[in-house]
């Protein structure tokens, strides 16, 4: 459980960032022609960085339930999932080209709460390692690159249901303005014995475009994960809304569709429709 103290000490992470984009909006016009994120030259998004705690979030933290919209709605198909997301810098932007080096630690879950014993369906580990850029173009933050090292398993050894694979993978995520940004993210590398035909349901890729409202009290998000044939897509859509101004709690709607949701069952298709909370990280979203 996250306490009170956690919570305030995650929200502080962003609160910098946050002052350096109000202070730049006329908040009595909401512009959607190009402007980058913040106006700031590469020396002072590298203080920013150097300044964040070592310590805080990577991808979103939420905790949901919900209920697939292909089958029958009962015990057994409705679950909980929930996603814990955390890095740690190990250098400040002092590495060639500015960067900085960062371990992440993203876990995924999948929770049958609605049988008896409430066991586990899947678990999803994914350590990595990441070399992460900002992007100055003409004094405005045009956005950040990350290039890391992954591995992702279910954390079950010589089994049937052992899944794993390791990968190398490159993220660009560009802050088209205040409100719109594009992430592209490729990946490539080894999989395991037990899902030789993993990325035929994961693809090498994936675009996201995100939305973020004026006020941060609404965040929508589509993400389309094409298939080797690319005449099929894996999608997600999420709506984000805030509970209250100073919080950085969102109630949080999540629908997935298409394959390779979770490992363990990467294989088969899944529509799920969920509902929870969100807590998001500083700047914007990572997938």
């Amino acid at each position: 459980m996250v306490s009170i103290y956690s919570v305030s000490n995650l929200h502080a992470q962003d609160k910098e960032v946050e002052e350096l984009w109000k202070n730049q909006i006329d908040t009595g016009r909401v512009v959607f022609t190009k402007s980058m994120y913040l106006e700031i030259n590469e020396q002072q998004v590298l203080d920013l960085l150097d300044r964040q705690p070592s310590f805080g979030m990577y991808k979103d933290n939420y905790f949901t339930t919900g209920v697939p919209t292909n089958k029958k709605i009962d015990q057994y198909s409705a679950d909980a999932k929930f996603q814990i997301s955390i890095r740690q810098r190990l250098t400040k932007t002092v590495l060639p080209f500015n960067s900085l080096l960062m371990l992440t630690y993203t876990q995924k879950s999948f929770w049958d709460i609605y049988q008896d014993s409430y066991p586990f369906a899947d678990n999803n580990y994914n350590p990595g390692l990441a070399l992460a850029k900002p992007i100055v173009v003409n004094n405005k933050l045009g956005g950040i690159g990350i290039l890391a090292f992954e591995h992702e398993s279910n954390g079950i050894g010589d089994s049937l249901k052992s899944r794993s694979w390791n990968y190398f993978v490159f993220t660009g995520t560009y802050f088209y303005n205040m409100y719109f940004t594009v992430q592209a993210k490729v990946w490539a590398g080894g999989v395991s014995d037990d899902n030789p035909d993993l990325l035929a349901y994961r693809g090498y890729g994936l675009v996201a475009v995100n939305y973020r409202s004026k006020s941060d009290r609404l965040w929508i998000s589509a993400i389309v994960n094409p298939l080797n044939n690319l005449t099929s897509f894996n999608t997600q859509l999420e709506l984000n809304f805030k509970i209250a101004p100073k919080f950085n709690q969102y109630l949080f709607v999540q629908w997935y569709n298409g394959y390779g949701e979770r490992l363990l069952e990467y294989n088969q298709y899944t529509s799920m429709i969920r509902i929870g909370i969100c807590i998001k990280p500083p700047l914007r979203n990572i997938y």
